[in-house]
């Protein structure tokens, strides 16, 4: 073996501890938190953070699930875990199919002043949540919506729009124009090209706008904070709410399982279709 191959060699050993070590600091929590949620609590107060359960056990799940406090509701996650699955859905859906439609318009069919609405939503993606409450409170307040799901979905809706815009605009422009000019010539219209063309070629755009909207709506918690009322108040809210609730003795299991509780659904998307998630953004994306 010459010396470039045992630099070569080292040079690998080394990256692989480098990653192996981060990988380690970035589970870590992860870790304390699975380890936590199936220790009792006395093993918490008397042990370290760090210890294996010696006794695992599901009570802080269950508890978690259907029994904790939620200030003055002790019902568990699970009615607020329907909510947030009721409400991120339909926005998810909705969401990405304007942004579909909107992106193959401004790709595909160009009009007079398309490039100052694809500016002006653009702009849409960096402007932050409190700019929005007031005028969109108002909004609601005015349609009947106000402390609903559906005043949620639609919230989430509005706002995801600008960047389902810019996802599939910048793909959509990687599609040849040659193939909608054809479909022109042969008499297709505008949804008829939209079907047979643009749309089988969607599903890695799709993917990542599903993950997006996704991640972006159920990880939410200002928007379900201020326009969700009790009975419509999402899984991030409530989680809030159970670990800030307490009644003597805090329950750090019992809060640890509820958080994994509330991160599966994200966790679980992103290991079933992360690939699909990297395919898209490769595929263009981000370009444009």
């Amino acid at each position: 073996m010459d010396a470039d191959q045992k630099q070569l060699t080292a040079g690998r050993i080394f990256i692989y501890v480098l990653l192996t070590l981060v990988a380690l600091y970035y589970l870590a929590p992860l870790y304390v938190m699975l380890t936590t949620s199936f220790k009792s609590l006395e093993q918490i107060r008397t042990g370290t953070i760090l210890d294996l359960p010696l006794a695992p056990t599901t009570e802080a799940w269950s508890r978690a699930w259907s029994g904790a406090c939620t200030g003055v509701r002790c019902e568990g996650l699970a009615p607020y875990f329907w909510n947030s699955v009721s409400m991120t859905i339909p926005a998810v859906l909705v969401s990405s199919l304007i942004g579909s439609l909107n992106g193959y318009v401004l790709a595909h069919w160009r009009f007079r002043g398309s490039n100052v609405v694809f500016t002006a939503l653009m702009v849409g993606c960096f402007i932050p949540f409190q700019v929005v409450i007031l005028p969109m409170a108002r909004l609601l307040g005015m349609a009947g919506l106000a402390n609903t799901t559906t005043g949620l979905i639609i919230v989430h809706i509005i706002y995801g729009v600008a960047f389902t815009t810019l996802f599939f605009r910048n793909y959509y422009v990687t599609v040849p124009e040659e193939l909608v000019n054809a479909a022109r010539i042969d008499g297709a219209g505008f949804f008829t090209i939209y079907r047979r063309v643009i749309f089988p070629l969607s599903l890695p755009i799709f993917m990542v706008c599903f993950i997006w909207q996704f991640t972006q709506i159920w990880n939410d918690f200002l928007f379900g904070v201020v326009f969700g009322g009790a009975d419509a108040q999402p899984v991030t809210v409530a989680l809030n709410n159970l670990v800030n609730t307490s009644t003597g003795v805090t329950e750090y299991n019992v809060n640890m399982a509820a958080a994994i509780i509330a991160a599966l659904p994200t966790l679980g998307l992103y290991l079933v279709a992360g690939k699909y998630f990297v395919r898209g953004l490769t595929a263009g994306a981000v370009k444009g």
